[in-house]
């Protein structure tokens, strides 16, 4: 009796080890997918709500840096800034290098930033942004000192003539000369008004074919450009190499929509010239940094996002 029962349970675990074996395989699996690590930016304009009058008396609050360690514990490895005033030389009411001692002692960094100076009527007609240009210099120098390496303008609005819409492009061009000559790339974040045409013209194609490359780079907001009625697949093939970065923003948590076709988008991403990916969300079906991090998860979780996007070979 105790011989059948020995050999029954010798048969047992033998039938029962591959199973086991393969169960070990899946979770091991599980747990590298889980680990994996990708280059995710959030733009700080979705957590906007929660930072209003932040840190004002210059001095980091409690509130910044526990939020900053909740990003990063979410899986973002850096931030793009939406706050920024020139006169004071602030980011969030904080000095430039202590901007970027608060995002790197919270194990991210500093990539991006937006900022808008606009021309004036005046600087349109006479097609002379001098003074214009002058306030971007001690912009660039604040970014430089933040860590920043790249600024991205998100508006200019919908140009009323082709002369201005052209006096913009060249004074883009300007603004994206000096950032090169101080080690920074510059860009345009566009909206859905750019979908619009300025005197026969769509505004998009005239801002992409008069700026400079070398100088300009553009930041594709995905869910502003179909918002405009245009595919971004259809402009990565027009102007290969131009879309140094994707905006990826959705109708509310980023992929949950269904507006959006995300893996289109980044099957392309080599054709479209991406080194590095932002996500924004600026509408929430839940809590903001529920919203935020549910939206990480997507990203990070999605199989046709690359870990990085570094310069092609």
């Amino acid at each position: 009796m105790k011989r059948k029962l020995f050999f029954s349970f010798l048969a047992a675990f033998f039938l029962c080890l591959p199973l086991s074996v393969a169960a070990q395989k899946q979770n091991g699996h599980a747990r590298q997918q889980k680990s994996v690590k990708k280059e995710l930016c959030l733009q700080l304009y979705s957590v906007r709500d929660l930072v209003r009058d932040i840190n004002k008396d210059g001095k980091a609050e409690a509130r910044w840096t526990s939020l900053l360690s909740r990003l990063h514990d979410m899986g973002y490895t850096s931030v793009e800034a939406a706050w920024y005033d020139q006169e004071h030389g602030t980011f969030y009411n904080r000095k430039a290098k202590d901007f970027k001692a608060d995002v790197e002692k919270a194990g991210m960094k500093v990539l991006s930033s937006h900022v808008n100076h606009g021309l004036t009527a005046e600087e349109l007609a006479s097609v002379d942004f001098t003074k214009a240009l002058d306030w971007w210099k001690k912009c660039i120098a604040d970014h430089k000192a933040a860590g920043i390496s790249y600024i991205v303008n998100p508006w200019i609005g919908l140009q009323k003539s082709i002369h201005d819409l052209d006096v913009y492009c060249r004074y883009l061009n300007a603004i994206g000369k000096m950032c090169k000559e101080a080690g920074l790339s510059f860009g345009y974040h566009n909206h859905n008004y750019e979908f619009e045409k300025v005197e026969g013209q769509l505004m998009y194609d005239y801002m992409l074919e008069h700026t400079n490359p070398e100088y300009v780079f553009f930041q594709m907001d995905m869910y502003w450009t179909v918002r405009g009625a245009a595919s971004p697949v259809e402009y990565f093939k027009r102007y290969p190499g131009r879309f140094k970065s994707y905006h990826c923003k959705d109708h509310r948590e980023i992929g949950q929509s269904g507006m959006v076709g995300w893996d289109a988008i980044f099957r392309n991403a080599k054709t479209a010239g991406v080194r590095y990916i932002v996500a924004e969300i600026e509408q929430c079906t839940m809590p903001v940094e529920q919203s935020i991090k549910v939206s990480a998860q997507y990203l990070l979780s999605a199989p046709f996002v690359k870990s990085s996007y570094p310069v092609s070979k």
